[in-house]
């Protein structure tokens, strides 16, 4: 401890004699020049001392391009945010953070980063498969009838099944009350009633979980900053999408429990509008999960080689594609409104009247006027709202819309099919995926036509019929996944260009190195 106590002492009397030691080393030379310098004054003996670079971290400009740096909102590290963090920037000889890259700079500016993580791909196409399965089997419960059974909306404790047999009687008690027992299935036991009743409480609950599978990892994912700031909302947005559908729902169950809101001598059945209300927000609900999933993960292949990537999509861009891209767009629109047309079909049972194709009554193609336009459906006096009435309420009238609409759609596909295999300048720019899933579409248009047609014939049974639905579903998916091809995002673009520049400008300072 004494050699310990004492050893600043000793530090300076050894450095005093090596001092001393050296100066009898020196040149005459040395020494004479030593002697005609002038001794410096005091002041300037004090000034070298300021000179010091730890002193100097303190000193202007430096300091006032701190202050200015502290003022504005940033993310940089702590080591920059004082002078002891400039002077060991300055010591090792490294840039300031703000001049590293163009990424530190846009996260600097927010805390999310500037693409998502591609497990949120992955995590979005898995929840776009489980709201395919949950419209494939709500399509099965309305096809059985089931989608009546439970009279009351629960969100949390409807969630748990009847398991006593008093139970069983209270809920089925409830159900008696319903126009749909009254009118159609008053000789219905508690056994039969337990088959509508799970498959109507195993589409509710897969829709909760649908809406629990999906908020827990975006929370997850938004808190963890694991997605861009656009991603985030949009994540957002798509879990209200799922809350609202559950409210949707229960709309649409009530407006068939209720006798007020059906017509005098009609089928108890749902509000065909609130039907296509309902399935049509799945379809967006899916579609947003498909699109989304497919950019994040588009986005992270194109940025593992962006200077690659960059020829592609300027390709893509090419105005010579303009057109493609346009009808693509206008396919897409009406895809999804031949869909929604086939809401209303399946609301107004209109599927079960002129079951053959193409005709509507041999030998006509059309059915009489009379009927199409029908001033039974109309709700004034003057007839003004006959024609959207009829469009929206008359089973033979929206039966006539769906083929048209269908006819147009799958027209309009194997128009664009051919564009895309005969047009030389299209043929030469589509990339190989690109072609690959255009023709998957022409398949799934031609498998969904027939599908159509058939269960036409067969009026309506259950599998074909729902397998109808799934194949709307499918056709949609497969024009989405051929636009995430062939469409060009522009944040998508300036990323990918902002990294091809990056990249480049990295390279050229490798080379300058070298």
């Amino acid at each position: 401890m004494a050699s310990l106590h004492h050893t600043p002492l000793r530090a300076r009397l050894a450095l005093k004699y090596a001092a001393r030691v050296q100066e009898q080393f020196v040149c005459k030379r040395c020494l004479h020049q030593r002697q005609q310098q002038p001794a410096p004054k005091p002041w300037e003996r004090f000034k070298a001392k300021q000179q010091t670079p730890f002193l100097r971290a303190f000193k202007t400009p430096d300091r006032l391009l701190l202050r200015t740096q502290s003022s504005a909102p940033s993310a940089a590290s702590p080591t920059a945010s004082s002078p002891l963090g400039a002077l060991s920037q300055r010591i090792t000889h490294r840039p300031p953070p703000h001049a590293s890259s163009t990424t530190s700079s846009t996260t600097s500016s927010s805390s999310f980063p500037d693409r998502s993580s591609p497990a949120v791909g992955y995590f979005l196409l898995a929840s776009a498969a489980s709201v395919f399965g949950i419209v494939v089997f709500g399509g099965l419960t309305r096809l059985t009838e089931s989608g009546l059974s439970i009279t009351e909306w629960r969100p949390v404790t409807g969630s748990f099944p009847p398991t006593t047999p008093e139970a069983w009687e209270a809920e089925f008690a409830l159900y008696r009350l319903s126009p749909e027992f009254k009118m159609l299935n008053s000789r219905m036991n508690v056994d039969e009633f337990k088959q509508i009743y799970w498959m109507e409480w195993g589409h509710r609950l897969w829709g909760r979980m649908v809406g629990l599978t999906f908020l827990l990892p975006t929370a997850y994912f938004i808190l963890r900053r694991r997605v861009d700031k656009r991603m985030a909302g949009r994540l957002l947005g798509i879990g209200s999408l799922i809350g609202f559908q559950g409210v949707i729902g229960w709309w649409m169950v009530k407006s068939g429990l209720k006798d007020d809101l059906l017509e005098t001598g009609s089928h108890p059945r749902v509000s065909q509008y609130r039907l296509t209300a309902h399935l049509g927000t799945a379809f967006l609900a899916y579609l947003a999960m498909l699109w989304n999933g497919t950019l994040v993960l588009r986005e992270s292949r194109l940025l593992a080689n962006p200077t690659h990537s960059l020829q592609s999509l300027l390709t893509l861009r090419d105005p010579i594609l303009r057109p493609f891209r346009r009808a693509l767009t206008v396919l897409a629109a009406l895809t999804f409104t031949t869909a929604l047309s086939g809401a209303l079909v399946a609301g107004l049972d209109a599927g079960l009247v002129y079951n053959d194709f193409p005709w509507m009554g041999r030998p006509n193609l059309l059915p009489p006027s009379r009927e199409l336009l029908d001033p039974f459906y109309s709700h004034t006096p003057s007839h003004a709202d006959i024609l959207w009435r009829n469009i929206c309420e008359n089973p033979v009238l929206a039966q006539l819309d769906h083929r048209l609409l269908a006819t147009t759609t799958f027209s309009a596909i194997l128009a664009l099919a051919a564009y895309s295999r005969f047009s030389p300048a299209t043929r030469a720019l589509l990339p190989p995926n690109a072609k690959t899933a255009v023709r998957a579409v022409v398949g799934l248009a031609c498998l969904q036509v027939t599908m159509g047609i058939t269960t036409l014939w067969y009026l309506v049974p259950t599998p074909l019929a729902a397998a109808h639905q799934a194949g709307a579903l499918a056709l949609l998916s497969g024009v989405l996944v051929l636009g995430s091809r062939v469409w060009v995002p522009r944040r998508t673009f300036a990323l990918v260009r902002q990294a091809a520049k990056l990249g480049e400008s990295r390279a050229k300072a490798g080379r300058i190195r070298a």
